[in-house]
């Protein structure tokens, strides 16, 4: 669906949403204090360091610092997006999505509903063309499957079916019109509509939910196009969706890496012989939008290429694509199969464990790139080098900021003898700097009650006018972020923490360091969190004045007070005067 979910309903979720027992019902948790533990679900360990706040609808892990809201362990946990994990709660609560545009009116009632029918329609042309291997007509398929090596588990656990030779089959069962819309019924100039496939093994392509949203159709004898596909549907995006992935997560919630190969036979036959964590792009090159859902999953993938020219060729544009999505703690490697065979030739020939051993061999990107960009020049000459470090820095400047990029820069310098100035910087630096630079007042102090507002929310009533009217100038650093919840809590003055911090997802940087400040709150412990938020608001009043005063004193031309209006002599005289007070 279109449209942006509105704000208000993602701090209605959360304040509906228990994260306890989100939480609970995925990993047991055990009531410790105020709080709740278990053992990470994020990293392996003995001893408990998770731990859930009710109060502040957070959890956080000690041992390896995951951290988050309701709606960011569904991310996490569940490998969702943020519109499934929006969702899921919305479910969960007996809620349905809103979107800015459309609100929750007829129109989107309708198309919602609508959408519903496409997805139940798909599902049982999927259950359709699966009961027809049991049919004297789909003989063939099943004789084609057997050949191949294929179980009836393998066949059952993909859904695969049979497409029946007729061109009007599934009308004679399904509504033709929304079979129309979904591509699987074809009109024809002069009238009339005919099925697109016809006579083919028949792969049911699944989204991350389950849901069939398109289909793949091989022959089984002489025929083309080999794989004929379904064509875009308001169900099927083909640079967003990847065949077997729902299948594989089914069997390995948390697999260790993903293969992605070229064929669906490729991902049934590796599945038969032991590797169901493989996937499959739709006849289409491997997209942002793939690797994207795919690094929700794992932060290891392995791609799979023909080692012949196309293969080759093929594994560089995945490469290109691949450099802006490379994250620290990501991983991409490159298998380059013998000129002639794919994975399913590969696997029957030298088996599981012949297999796996090329898996272990597979080449890292890095080695991959620079492999790769050596062939393109000769580094044994100035122009080589030059030509190489051109490009070589065209290309690594499409990295994200962070200590992968610094790498890859640092290698670019050693192969091709030139230097390369460094202009990144981790995130972990710049957030950093941010916090060091931001600001000419004490960032600890506005790290503080930054930290005890998102915690609190309702603390924000302590603070004055005239302490808000000075904010009005903060242009930047923790300053600005404290205004920012203000003017939040201002209108929403039953904000949760969870809510607040969500409020914030767009903006990456902000996002992070509040739920780092969150985190430390969570680290600190039982504190008089009002106590001291209104004695830091005292020093910052106390700041505000000094730094007032001084600028009223600036404004005096050789120190002449006529300079100043009699207002402004006023307000001089009354901050002088409250100072003195303040330190007698």
């Amino acid at each position: 669906m279109s449209g942006k979910i509105p704000s208000s309903f993602i701090d209605e979720l959360l304040t509906r949403v228990d994260i306890v027992d989100l939480i609970d019902a995925r990993i047991p948790l055990k009531k410790t204090g105020s709080n709740y533990s278990a053992r990470c679900p994020f990293h392996n360990e003995k001893t408990p360091s998770f731990t859930v706040s009710r109060d502040k609808q957070f959890y956080h892990c000690f041992g390896c610092g995951a951290h988050g809201t309701a709606i960011g362990f569904l991310m996490e946990y569940d490998r969702l997006g943020f519109v499934e994990a929006v969702e899921e709660l919305a479910a969960r609560c007996g809620l349905t999505v809103p979107r800015e545009g459309g609100g929750t009116g007829p129109d989107e009632t309708a198309a919602r509903e609508n959408f519903q029918e496409l997805y139940d329609l798909q599902a049982g042309v999927a259950r359709f063309y699966a009961a027809q291997l049991r049919e004297e007509s789909g003989l063939k398929a099943v004789a084609y499957l057997k050949k191949r090596g294929v179980s009836g588990e393998i066949a059952a656990r993909y859904g695969l079916g049979y497409a029946p030779e007729g061109w009007n089959t599934l009308e004679r069962h399904f509504d033709g019109e929304m079979l129309v819309r979904l591509g699987l019924l074809l009109q024809k100039e002069g009238g009339g509509r005919y099925d697109r496939f016809r006579d083919r093994l028949m792969f049911p392509i699944r989204d991350r939910r389950g849901r069939v949203v398109g289909f793949g159709g091989r022959v089984l004898d002489q025929g083309e196009p080999k794989y004929l596909n379904s064509p875009e549907t308001p169900l099927f995006k083909k640079r967003q969706e990847v065949y077997g992935l729902f299948e594989s997560l089914k069997v390995q919630s948390k697999p260790a890496f993903l293969l992605v190969v070229e064929g669906y036979m490729d991902v049934v036959a590796l599945a038969q012989y032991g590797l169901p964590n493989t996937v499959a792009t739709l006849g289409t090159a491997m997209s942002a939008d793939h690797l994207g859902m795919l690094f929700r999953h794992v932060s290891d993938l392995v791609f799979s290429f023909d080692g012949d020219t196309a293969g080759r060729a093929a594994a560089w544009r995945a490469l290109e694509t691949a450099l802006p999505a490379m994250r620290d703690g990501r991983s991409i490697r490159f298998l380059l199969l013998p000129e002639g065979e794919d994975p399913d030739t590969l696997v029957r020939c030298e088996g599981l464990d012949g297999f796996k051993t090329r898996l272990a061999e597979a080449m890292p990107l890095s080695d991959y790139f620079f492999a790769q960009l050596g062939e393109q020049a000769d580094i044994k000459t100035i122009e080589g080098r030059a030509r190489l470090s051109r490009e070589g820095q065209r290309l690594l400047d499409t990295l994200p900021d962070g200590n992968f990029r610094i790498l890859m820069r640092q290698r670019l310098a050693e192969v091709t003898r030139v230097a390369i100035p460094q202009k990144s910087t981790t995130l972990h630096e710049a957030t950093s700097a941010r916090r060091a630079g931001a600001t000419s007042l004490r960032p600890s102090l506005w790290q503080h009650v930054v930290g005890l507002l998102v915690e609190r929310p309702e603390l924000a009533r302590h603070v004055g006018a005239e302490l808000r009217r000075w904010l009005e100038n903060a242009r930047q650093g923790d300053a600005l972020l404290f205004r920012k919840l203000l003017e939040i809590t201002d209108i929403h003055p039953h904000m949760t923490s969870a809510g607040l911090v969500e409020r914030f997802r767009n903006q990456q940087e902000d996002h992070e360091i509040l739920l780092e400040r969150l985190q430390k709150r969570l680290e600190a412990g039982a504190v008089d969190a009002e106590k001291g938020f209104v004695e830091s608001l005292k020093q910052l009043e106390a700041k505000r004045r000094r730094t007032e005063t001084a600028r009223l004193r600036q404004a005096l031309p050789a120190g002449d007070a006529a300079a100043l209006t009699e207002e402004g002599k006023a307000a001089l005289r009354g901050m002088e005067d409250k100072i003195k007070s303040r330190k007698s």
